[in-house]
């Protein structure tokens, strides 16, 4: 497949990694092949067709066009989308994550690809993604022009120019999307936020909004269809997305979250809010498991804890 990319590799103990695989990837209903590859027609037609549209559209215009875009390849994908928006009244914006030219970092956990499209069909933002998509054939392109922010995971002295970059974007008014635990997970078992790039919502005095992003299948039970773990490729993934049937993507918009002046406490308390009473123990001493669902894998944090205390001026 021409959008084909490889899995990440984790080249050093203090790269964020996650231990879901396969075996965390539970069938749901299926449709035909014929059903498959109309939905993939359709998907390579919004991808070819986007570039040009964007360049056609005035600036003014292209953040809806965006939007309808992402609503689109949303059902190109089989799943629909549902938005529920637990923020005060005094917090809720007129249209997604904030008000026209209203700054806003919008932190979530991280599942799969298709993360991207959904949150983008709630209202555009740019993204911090790992580095080497700007090099994937065709999604490269699309990365550059929703301005992807990239970030080269085995480097951490690139990360304070990242972190920078962000700030600045957040200081001129952008919204800002990141996954702040730097991989992805099955949408069962998580990890938590690394609070590294919260710095950013800090040093800009930037609100944050938690995000609950969640896939559920036809009978409202989580799905880990979309998790883009182990050694998946993008084709391997985008396949099983594609065969899916009756999927929703669930994106419940949390209070904002203040800046305050500490990372580690903002990333904690963005976390509690993205995982509700289902959130990640990670960091306490006696536990050594995730429990989410039907998924029940070790954590991680517990065998690389001297590495992170090593590297947590940085993460």
């Amino acid at each position: 497949m021409v959008f084909d990319a490889p899995p990440a590799t984790h080249s050093h103990s203090w790269m964020p990694s996650s231990p879901c695989g396969s075996g965390c990837i539970e069938p749901i209903d299926k449709v035909g092949t014929a059903r498959m590859y109309a939905r993939l027609a359709g998907m390579l037609g919004l991808v070819l067709s986007f570039p040009v549209f964007t360049a056609a559209t005035p600036k003014s215009r292209r953040e809806n066009l965006q939007r309808r875009y992402a609503k689109a390849a949303l059902g190109c994908l089989g799943m629909r989308l549902r938005i529920v928006d637990n923020r005060p009244a005094e917090q809720a914006a007129t249209a997604g994550f904030a008000d026209p030219g209203s700054p806003v970092l919008v932190v979530t956990g991280h599942i799969g690809w298709s993360d991207v499209v959904a949150l983008a069909a709630v209202q555009p933002v740019s993204f911090v993604a790992r580095a080497d998509m700007l090099e994937w054939p065709v999604l490269g392109k699309l990365a550059r022009l929703t301005r992807v922010i990239p970030i080269e995971r085995a480097n951490l002295r690139e990360l304070p120019g990242v972190v920078g970059q962000v700030a600045q974007r957040l200081a001129d008014g952008n919204r800002i999307a990141l996954f702040p635990e730097g991989t992805t997970w099955c949408g069962r078992a998580y990890g938590s936020m690394r609070p590294a790039m919260f710095q950013a919502a800090i040093d800009s005095a930037t609100p944050v909004q938690p995000v609950r992003l969640r896939y559920l299948d036809r009978h409202g039970t989580p799905c880990t269809v979309p998790g883009f773990v182990g050694e998946d490729t993008f084709a391997d993934s985008a396949e099983r997305v594609l065969r899916s049937k009756g999927m929703v993507v669930e994106i419940v918009l949390e209070p904002l979250e203040q800046p305050g002046s500490d990372r580690r406490e903002l990333a904690r308390r963005c976390e509690a809010a993205v995982r509700g009473t289902d959130r990640s123990r990670h960091g306490v001493l006696d536990t050594e498991w995730i429990e989410a669902g039907a998924t029940r894998v070790q954590d991680p944090s517990l065998d690389r804890r001297q590495d992170e205390v090593v590297a947590a001026t940085a993460w």
